[in-house]
């Protein structure tokens, strides 16, 4: 496992249409602010503020093809003009399984990232695949 220390970002929340909403930096635009959505907003600051990742290269919620069925992932990550990071988050109180891992992997058909990552907040975890073997990385990798 993964330890991320979020850092403290003053989200932009109000309540619209009697919903919350959440400003995404990202996106540049209002989302509901689901749990789900939380972790993914408080990791995407990870990954600018902390990581250093290019803000302009990281993709939220697009839909791909797997297999002729439409998909979408929750943070994609460019390097090189190319997919280099899948990210998939689940609510915090969801539990992360081989269920997660196998939904990422699907994505990664379509993909071809060299790091795929699950988080739910509390637990974060990263693989590498390079040269068709898959390895369990022990922290972020670096931009």
């Amino acid at each position: 496992m993964i330890n991320i220390q979020y850092p403290k970002f003053p989200f932009k929340i109000k309540n619209e249409a009697s919903r919350e909403v959440i400003f995404d930096e990202c996106r540049k635009q209002w989302v509901t602010l689901t749990p789900e959505e939380w972790v993914r907003q408080n990791f995407l600051q990870y990954l600018v503020q902390v990581k250093q990742y290019p803000a302009s290269l990281i993709a939220v919620e697009k839909e791909i093809l797997v297999a002729d069925v439409k998909k979408r992932f929750d943070v994609l990550v460019y390097k090189n003009a190319k997919p280099w990071m899948v990210v998939e988050c689940k609510e915090m109180n969801v539990p992360l399984s081989e269920a997660t891992i196998r939904q990422v992997l699907n994505y990664n058909i379509q993909l071809q990232v060299e790091y795929i990552v699950i988080t739910n907040g509390s637990n974060t975890f990263a693989m590498q695949i390079k040269d068709g073997q898959h390895k369990w990385v022990e922290e972020m990798p670096e931009y």
